[in-house]
């Protein structure tokens, strides 16, 4: 068996890793200098930098990653501020032990959000900046209501905002360039609504809100919309655009060459024209004064909304389309189950030879890294598949301890003896989005980490049973799947659960199951349509992670009396690890949904796989029961 702790190739790589951290650490250094001269150039004592591109995106292609050029943090979260004589990096729970190895040596302090003592980012500006003082940013790259909340802050302190320079661009000399790559039209048996159908949709909500114009800068929005589709960010399929919708036509703001002759014939049938990426600053600041326009501005960015002229009056309410994408039609539920039939095959297959292979010779040369290459080429085997949703987290012992470790050449160790493997993965196929994560214990595991592994558990099948009477948040439920941890003293630092879209973004708003709404705000009600992940975990910092995620369907429930009720149908079909499950630890409930789960993913899945998966998942889905003394 191959130690990964003793192995000569897992030691050069520990080294490499090592030389790889210093090399970032030095460069680091050397670009804070450089930034910070530009700010004492400029007159600026503090600046700004976030993780947005010019349209909130979570995921943002090479030439928005300010903030990791800056830093060397490579997380999908996190803020950036620079004084003269301090760095401060702000992220959530998912990152802090990523964060905290990344900014290393650095100078850079890490700031973990929602840890007693640590202040947030507006705390901290009104404590350290100086009467008259200058706030530096990228107004393109900073949401117009996070600048509002900014100034509101520090009124009190006169401050200044050099809100026009893209210090970060002054330094970045081999800045990659922004895509605009060819979008492509997403047929109507796959959309389930034609665009003109969803316009008209539209329209009329603008027309309820007495609205002349409707400003859209949210990436999969517009894709959603206009049923269209790109590749200008990694996994997520968007193309870098704008729209404004009127009553009678609407303008498409994209980049040069990504429209061709089809797709721009096809938008024109719906009254949709196309104009350059960069035309919308320009035709905002022409709307006319007593123009009516919906802007959100918790998603388009300052420059674009301070482009706007005085005397048009600004409506700033949640895009109207997020909550049209959010509920999905009758053709892309249907669809969404399709693609995770398919995705089920292929992580099933990669588990049962995961499984095979252990303690044979080919179980010594398998690393993180070629497990995710594995799975990918299972995945690329299914019909209509189009690529991965997002980087595939495979985290062998600690490494399952860092929520969205990502493996690489440098840091990517061996599989070895009786640990856990963490994999969190998923796929884009044009019948739908796929987002799963299995915990798969390789050899056999100690006691504790069963106790874990079914804890966890309980908490994903007691979650994905609830039924609810119509008008509840996902923070009535999340409090489900924490339970069993909680009795052992045990928590998580995420949410429990994420919308996800359709040949989309695989994190989309507004559903979600949450301990706590952000902000104290109002959740969103759950309606028949949405998809929503389950996916709580426990993470030991340097001995291992567990995460186990399905995809859930809401749907209607029976109606009583007391008014609808609905309830969740799992999309995702993938056993657990049985090996891994205490069912002395479960109650005779939760047995029975886990036998019932195992029984459909058996009846659903067998029919695709060879006999020796077939045989092998019939004995990881038999029924499970406790052991009699």
């Amino acid at each position: 068996m191959t130690d990964y702790k003793a192995d000569g190739n897992a030691s050069k790589n520990r080294e490499d890793g090592k030389e790889a951290r210093r090399i970032k650490e030095k460069a680091a250094c050397r670009r804070l200098a450089r930034l910070r001269e530009q700010m004492k150039k400029y007159g600026i004592d503090a600046y700004l930098i976030v993780s947005d591109d010019y349209h909130a995106s979570e995921y943002v292609g090479e030439y928005f990653k300010c903030r990791e050029y800056i830093s060397g943090f490579d997380g999908s979260a996190g803020t950036l501020v620079i004084t003269e004589r301090e760095a401060g990096l702000w992220t959530d729970g998912r990152y802090f032990i990523q964060a905290r190895e990344q900014l290393s040596g650095t100078g850079i302090t890490l700031r973990e959000i929602g840890e007693e003592g640590v202040p947030t980012i507006l705390q901290y500006l009104q404590s350290v900046l100086r009467v008259g003082q200058c706030l530096g940013y990228d107004a393109k790259t900073v949401r117009a209501g996070y600048s509002a909340a900014l100034k509101e802050c520090l009124k009190g302190k006169k401050i200044k905002f050099e809100e026009t320079l893209d210090l970060v661009g002054l330094i970045w000399e081999d800045r990659p360039r922004m895509k605009a790559e060819p979008a492509w039209l997403l047929g109507e048996e796959y959309a389930g609504e034609s665009r003109g159908a969803k316009l008209k949709r539209l329209r009329g909500a603008m027309r309820e809100e007495k609205a002349d114009a409707f400003l859209l800068s949210s990436l999969d929005d517009i894709a959603w919309l206009y049923n269209i589709r790109g590749n200008d960010i990694a996994y997520n399929p968007v193309a870098l655009a704008y729209t404004i919708v009127s009553e009678k036509d609407a303008v498409l703001y994209i980049g040069s060459g990504a429209a061709d002759e089809e797709l721009t014939a096809a938008l024109a049938k719906d009254h949709i024209i196309i104009r350059p990426y960069l035309a919308v600053y320009q035709d905002v600041a022409c709307l006319k004064k007593g123009t009516a326009v919906i802007i959100d501005e918790s998603t388009v960015n300052t420059a674009l909304r301070e482009a706007v002229c005085a005397g048009v009056n600004v409506i700033n309410r949640r895009n109207l389309t997020t909550d049209y994408k959010a509920v999905k039609n009758p053709t892309e539920m249907e669809n969404m189950q399709i693609a995770h039939r398919k995705d089920a095959v292929a992580v099933t297959k990669f588990i049962y030879w995961l499984k095979k292979i252990y303690g044979t010779p080919e179980w010594a040369g398998v690393t993180e890294l070629s497990v995710c290459e594995k799975l990918e080429e299972y995945r690329r085997a299914g019909e209509h598949y189009l690529g991965p949703s997002f980087a595939p987290i495979a985290a062998f012992g600690a490494h399952g301890a860092i929520v969205h470790y990502e493996p690489t050449e440098k840091t990517s160790i061996p599989l070895a003896d009786n640990g856990f493997l963490l994999l969190d993965t998923g796929g884009q196929y044009l019948e739908g989005t796929t987002d799963i994560t299995r915990t798969i214990s390789c050899g056999e595991v100690d006691r504790w980490k069963k106790e874990c592994y079914t804890a966890v558990l309980r908490g994903n099948l007691n979650l994905a049973a609830v039924k609810f009477r119509y008008g509840c948040t996902g923070a009535n439920f999340d409090y489900l799947a924490r339970a069993p941890l909680w009795e052992m003293g045990l928590d998580y630092r995420h949410g429990t659960g994420h919308g996800v879209g359709y040949l989309l973004n695989v994190h989309e708003g507004p559903n979600a199951f949450r301990l706590k709404e952000a902000n104290d705000k109002v959740g969103t009600v759950f309606e028949e349509g949405m998809i929503t992940s389950n996916e709580p975990g426990v993470y030991l910092e340097g001995e291992f992670g567990i995460r186990l995620e399905n995809l859930l369907l809401c749907k209607r429930g029976k109606k009583t009396e007391y008014g609808q009720f609905m309830e969740f149908r799992t999309l995702t079909l993938v056993p657990f690890d049985r090996a891994s499950i205490l069912p002395e630890k479960m109650s005779d409930r939760e047995l029975a949904l886990l036998n019932a789960y195992h029984r459909r993913v058996y009846e659903t899945i067998s029919p695709y796989l060879e006999a020796e998966e077939r045989e092998w998942l019939l004995k990881e889905t038999a029924y499970l029961q406790k052991t009699t003394a």
